[in-house]
């Protein structure tokens, strides 16, 4: 299982479809073929491992051999076919997985195999398979979008001076950690006074300064009408304008858009809505060695009056990159 994860992470973490990864076992338990999902319309992994393993096995029948798998085969046809029916097909004698598969039609891959008298098995590694596509598994469970939140500040909790200037606060290996974090993304979400205030182009680039060739969809909500001439509507990216400020109302367009992963880079008012809300699935926290005072800070007013109302988190990683600390957490 840990090879199954270590290659589920070739595969690419935008789009509408999870990284998986599969291993064959031999009866001695040694690996004989492997593969991993490599984006929509493509193989699956244990239809990519099923091949792997013919091609370099021809005479040699799956019986007694085990197919480990990172989520639990899928039991629907889409732009390809179902893979609990490929390994039943296969005549694969156990298949072990770590994460069930919450979709209603992609799921019940387990019962199929059952019922095709198949061993099977769940639950191996299942908290680090959940962790590592956490963003794809909270998405379909929730059928939003996966809802980063991100901000850098100093270690007073302040994101801008009292003048509002905020370049730069984190460092140039945090900033280019951030970029690389977009490129991952389906989408960037900010409000129109960040827009305004700031005149981001909001694109993943690279230290050289090119561009990564996945560019997610840039999101911009409110109802103040925005100069065309702003970075944001150049051709880097496509930009969608939203002209509302209903938060539920927005995650769903950019769910019926197939947008799973929206990774937020707002001021202090949005952000703020999006903790009230309940809204946010995981923050991230680059924060500096230095102090600024004032009021500026990262996260405003989000309707918490005393020590018992307090928003708890969950701590799952904490980084040095540069000179900075790196934090991700989640709601607890």
């Amino acid at each position: 299982m840990r090879r199954a994860l270590a290659i589920s992470l070739e595969g690419p973490a935008f789009g509408v479809n999870p990284q998986v990864g599969s291993v064959i076992l031999n009866p001695d338990g040694e690996i004989v073929a492997e593969g991993y999902h490599k984006g929509a319309g493509t193989d699956h992994a244990e239809v990519m491992a099923l091949k792997n393993f013919a091609q370099a096995f021809p005479d040699t029948p799956l019986t007694n051999h085990t197919a480990v798998v990172t989520l639990e085969p899928c039991n629907h046809t889409g732009k390809t076919g179902p893979c609990a029916k490929a390994l039943v097909d296969a005549g694969i004698s156990s298949v072990v997985f770590a994460v069930s598969d919450p979709g209603l039609e992609s799921g019940s891959g387990a019962k199929t195999l059952t019922d095709a008298g198949i061993e099977v098995s769940t639950g191996l590694m299942m908290h680090q398979a959940e962790d590592q596509n956490r963003v794809w598994l909270t998405a379909n469970r929730l059928k939003r979008p996966f809802v980063t939140l991100k901000w850098a500040s100093t270690l007073d909790g302040r994101s801008a001076a009292q003048d509002g200037s905020s370049k730069w606060i984190s460092g140039a290996e945090s900033r280019a950690d951030t970029h690389l974090r977009r490129s991952e993304a389906d989408a960037i979400l900010v409000g129109t006074a960040t827009v305004l205030a700031d005149d981001p182009e909001l694109t993943a680039r690279k230290p050289d300064g090119g561009y990564f060739e996945h560019q997610p969809v840039r999101i911009v909500i409110g109802e103040t009408e925005l100069p065309r001439n702003l970075k944001i509507f150049n051709d880097q990216a496509p930009t969608v304008e939203i002209p509302t400020r209903d938060l539920n109302l927005v995650l769903a367009e950019l769910w019926s858009r197939e947008l799973k992963h929206v990774f937020v880079e707002a001021g202090s008012t949005l952000a703020s809505a999006l903790v009230a809300a309940g809204l946010v699935d995981e923050f991230l926290v680059y924060m500096a060695p230095m102090l600024l005072g004032g009021n500026n800070s990262a996260i405003g007013d989000i309707g918490i009056t005393n020590m018992d109302q307090a928003l708890e988190l969950e701590i799952l990683e904490t980084t040095r990159i540069g000179k900075d600390i790196f934090i991700r957490a989640r709601s607890a």
